[in-house]
């Protein structure tokens, strides 16, 4: 099939897609290795990403559902040399451990934070729900996202 999306910003025209594969496996096999596949089962949120905004298991979708829509993965945080707010803040507070699990936990955050600009403990905790870390026990993750809240501008 003929696929054509947004990626990080970039207007992409696939042909000769397969549009049953993950969503993942398209982007991997495009180079954007950033998102990882854990479990497979959307169980683990290693391989989350945005669509349209929204924090969503890329293993779990079809790439045929990319069509027409705007897609970021972690590769589409930094601006060139310069990290997100966001990473900054995960190197600054210690959350990054292994390191699996941060492309997802980046990812769901920057949908928490698009969205509530300022969020409470229990807004982080619930919009980082859908992500395991076995390194760290999420008070770093949780402490980096709230430091990352007061390096973010709001959007208009």
């Amino acid at each position: 099939m003929r696929l054509r999306f947004t990626l990080n910003g970039q207007a992409l025209d696939l042909e000769g897609v397969d549009g049953s594969q993950s969503l993942l496996s398209l982007l991997r096999g495009l180079g954007f290795t950033g998102s990882k596949e854990g479990c497979g089962v959307g169980e683990c949120g290693a391989c989350t990403v945005l669509l349209d905004g929204l924090a969503v298991d890329s293993c779990l979708l079809p790439a045929a559902k990319a069509q027409g829509r705007e897609l970021r993965t972690v590769e589409g945080l930094a601006r060139g040399e310069r990290l997100h707010p966001l990473q900054e803040a995960f190197l600054e507070a210690g959350a990054v451990q292994c390191g699996y699990c941060t492309p997802g936990m980046l990812m769901s955050a920057t949908a928490l934070l698009e969205r509530h600009p300022c969020p409470g403990d229990a807004q982080i905790s619930e919009a980082l729900e859908g992500n395991l870390c076995r390194c760290t026990g999420y008070q770093d993750i949780i402490e980096a996202v709230r430091l990352a809240a007061t390096k973010t501008e709001p959007k208009p």
